[in-house]
């Protein structure tokens, strides 16, 4: 049995931080009810990757039940209520102001459902002037001041996969099971708001916090630490290699056994982690003098033996092999294929990418009334 069975999840969602929100709830045994435009929502139709079905689609719709639906429709519209009557968890990430209009706000909501948890995910925070502004991963990633900090100090650039969705969808993933736990107690669901703003905004507490009490800036840093030194990617003989010295302790076995520059730990200019942070500069020259004489081989080697820790610069060929990625076999509408597993769980409930609108005339009885 899986923590989630007979949960009941409606999800009016597209893209990716809804559908997020929801794998995870699925996969952990909730049946969740994808409704889906007519045609299919916007990430069936990204590419066709993954034996016909989108990549983003296939990644992130597992398990769910596709249904059709024209919620502008007044026969529509009504079957949606019914089903949200009889759901626990109602997601939602759609338009600013669109559930209002269609009467659906989450505090209507939860007022008819009174034990319904109704979770809305959205651009910005609706109380902020933000409120009515559209919202795609991107534009979150800079308007939140993530690709200020993030690229080479020539250019600014957006994290390569879609971090601002997958956050919020995870944050919202967890509001879903902390109301549930207080469901538990109280008998009472709520309605939740989850801004993806709020949720980089997060990620980005320690540089805000450097400007606002230090005055200071987080710069770019590529493969490298802003406060932390030495940190970051090397180069070798035959390719590069990432080097951390997180404590003290690692610093000396570093200098000792890797650079074989026991002199440096007493040296004024390296002595603690921020000596070492203001003077950058000349730390990696010393590194990088000693590293390029070395092979990858050799140089792990040393670090292995100091017990330092380390890791390759992986490309996404690499991963695709790596010896820690896990994967899990899945059905398609084109045929089996393979994901990366849950980050959550080895014991999934298994289900199917739905086709779209797969489920539209069983859903359609079930719910006919």
């Amino acid at each position: 049995m899986l923590p989630l069975d007979g949960l009941l999840v409606i999800a009016l969602e597209q893209a990716v931080a809804g559908p997020v929100c929801t794998l995870r709830l699925a996969d952990a045994g909730a049946r969740v009810i994808k409704i889906e435009r007519h045609g299919g929502e916007t990430a069936r139709h990204y590419d066709s990757a993954v034996l016909g079905t989108s990549a983003y689609f296939a990644w992130l719709n597992r398990g769910k039940e596709s249904l059709e639906l024209n919620i502008k429709e007044e026969n529509d519209r009504a079957m949606l209520e019914r089903m949200v009557a009889k759901a626990d968890v109602f997601v939602r990430n759609i338009a600013p102001g669109a559930a209002d209009r269609l009467g659906m706000s989450g505090a209507e909501m939860v007022e008819k459902y009174p034990r319904l948890i109704c979770v809305d995910i959205f651009g910005y925070d609706q109380t902020s002037s933000y409120a009515t502004r559209l919202a795609y991963d991107m534009l979150i990633q800079a308007e939140s001041g993530i690709c200020a900090v993030t690229g080479s100090p020539e250019e600014q650039v957006k994290v390569g996969v879609s971090m601002a969705d997958i956050t919020t969808g995870a944050t919202a993933h967890t509001a879903i099971l902390e109301a549930l736990i207080e469901r538990g107690i109280t008998g009472k669901g709520k309605a939740l708001a989850i801004s993806m703003f709020d949720s980089m905004a997060d990620m980005m507490c320690v540089p805000l916090l450097h400007y606002n009490y230090m005055d200071r800036e987080t710069p770019r840093m590529g493969l490298a630490h802003s406060i932390i030194a030495p940190y970051g990617k090397v180069s070798c003989r035959d390719g590069e290699v990432v080097i951390v010295c997180q404590q003290h302790s690692e610093w000396v076995r570093f200098c000792e056994g890797v650079l074989q520059r026991p002199d440096l730990i007493e040296d004024p200019r390296f002595a603690t982690n921020a000596d070492r942070v203001a003077n950058t500069d000349s730390l990696y020259a010393i590194i990088a003098a000693r590293c390029q004489r070395l092979t990858r081989a050799e140089l792990i080697a040393l670090l292995e033996d100091k017990k330092l820790p380390w890791a390759n610069v992986s490309s996404v060929p690499d991963l695709s092999v790596h010896p820690a990625l896990r994967q899990i076999e899945i059905d398609t509408p084109g045929g089996k294929a393979m994901v990366t597993a849950s980050p959550l769980r080895d014991d999934i409930k298994r289900g199917s990418v739905p086709d779209v609108g797969e489920h539209n005339n069983q859903l359609r009885a079930e719910f006919s009334r």
